[in-house]
């Protein structure tokens, strides 16, 4: 993706990635390598932003802060050391079960693509806080798109409900973060995309594992090499799995005999992620959290209470009433006593199965809510600056478009490129470059 991505971190904490884990792993993406206390990193390609001070992620690749970008098309070119790596892998593959017939097909046209390299070496400079993943997780736009996904799947959707016990709503938040509801799915060959991964050797053995399976995947039949794309990081499809995890928990739920989480119709990639929420543990019926006030008293925040126990001690749902006792729950504070907070419950946590990160799984939870017509987050943050309206980022955007700043999109979602934007210009006004999106920095481009 171009314009507002940020670049992942295969192995390492500052990125989100794309996808469900395998049998093996502990979560969906690659081990992290630990951020900041109270920021996120949004990473590139298709889709994810990782609370850096609280997550630690499985998947091998990265999401954008903002996910309405368009992704740029792969540019492949020949290289040698790739030629010769691919015939060293040909033996290694068959050992594993590859037939020569599929190996040949899948490389016969298949090339060493720097881009991807380029993707998994580039790192942003720029960290959202807590409050701007969510503001873009759930903007807007994202929650219109998504209840119309919603009512256009609405049968498909019931069944999945019905069949998991796992909420419509939250199901859609997945494929709302993943892939923008279907249409950021990624274009980039996946045996070029692993390839150049594995032979890369920076983790050569986790991409060269993904690599067989995705050969795998093409030898079942559930996809041809000419539909077989995803993100440059190995993640496919409408939730973003990447071959490992697909093999061990996509399903066929509209019983044709493919686990086609690449369809127009996105069913199957629907199912399955319902299907792998259940298997972690997903509780039909209780609510991933609720928004609570914090007393400023309040003593000890840690361990697991019901909220008729959290109540006792002041803490209540923002109407001032206590919390249901939907299960045993946590208080979570990600921004400290000065910010929201949240009861979290079991299901918090299952999300964080999909991606193991807090500020993931507030995403999700705060996309559903507001895709069964919820309300915004109502605590305040600790931002330091006068925040912006939706709409008011939008004047932004454009007043740094006609000022010359090079940004594609007048979307509302501040990225990294945006955010670069901000900063030249409070350069060039003699301001404090924090890159902030504020009402003062809007003031002084209109003139003001």
């Amino acid at each position: 993706m171009s314009s507002e991505l940020i670049t992942g971190l295969m192995a390492a904490f500052v990125t989100a990635g794309m996808a469900l884990a395998s049998p093996v792993e502990t979560s969906l993406r690659p081990k992290a390598r630990p951020g900041g206390s109270t920021e996120v990193t949004a990473v590139a390609d298709t889709q994810a932003t990782v609370y850096a001070g609280l997550a630690r992620s499985i998947r091998p690749l990265a999401r954008p802060n903002d996910l309405d970008t368009a992704q740029e098309a792969p540019v492949s070119t020949s290289h040698a050391g790739f030629d010769r790596w691919v015939r060293g892998f040909r033996g290694r593959a068959q050992a594993q079960g590859i037939s020569s017939r599929v190996f040949d097909a899948a490389f016969s046209g298949a090339h060493y693509t720097p881009d991807v390299i380029a993707k998994d070496r580039n790192q942003t400079e720029f960290k959202s806080n807590i409050w701007d993943y969510l503001d873009n997780a759930a903007a807007p736009p994202k929650v219109e798109e998504g209840q119309q996904a919603i009512r256009r799947h609405d049968r498909t959707l019931r069944r999945v409900e019905q069949r998991y016990g796992v909420d419509k709503e939250v199901v859609a938040a997945v494929w709302g973060l993943e892939s923008r509801y279907g249409t950021r799915m990624g274009t980039y060959p996946m045996v070029d995309a692993l390839a150049t991964l594995a032979f890369d050797g920076r983790r050569g053995s986790f991409f060269e594992k993904q690599l067989v399976t995705a050969l795998k995947i093409v030898q079942s039949g559930d996809v041809t090499l000419r539909d077989f794309k995803g993100s440059w990081a190995g993640a496919m499809g409408h939730t973003q799995f990447i071959p490992t995890s697909y093999m061990a928990y996509a399903v066929d739920f509209d019983g044709d005999g493919k686990r086609d989480v690449w369809s127009d119709d996105p069913g199957d990639a629907l199912a399955s992620t319902a299907a792998y929420l259940r298997r972690f543990g997903w509780i039909s019926g209780q609510p991933w959290g609720v928004e609570v006030r914090v007393p400023r008293g309040l003593g000890s925040t840690g361990g697991q209470r019901m909220p008729s126990q959290w109540a006792k001690l002041g803490v209540v749902g923002i109407d001032g009433r206590p919390v249901r006792d939907h299960g045993s729950a946590s208080l979570l504070m990600p921004a400290g006593r000065n910010g929201a907070a949240f009861l979290v419950f079991k299901n918090f946590s299952v999300i964080k199965r999909y991606n193991n990160s807090d500020a993931y799984a507030l995403g999700v939870g705060h996309l559903s809510d507001r895709l069964k017509g919820g309300p915004p987050i109502q605590g305040t943050w600790p931002r330091g600056y006068e925040p912006l309206s939706f709409t008011d980022k939008m004047e932004l955007q454009r007043q740094l478009k006609r000022r010359g700043y090079d940004l594609e999109k007048i979307d509302g979602l501040i990225g990294p490129n945006t955010r670069s934007a901000i900063v030249a210009f409070q350069r060039s006004a003699g301001m404090t470059a924090d890159g902030n999106p504020s009402q003062e920095v809007l003031k002084r481009l209109k003139g003001g």
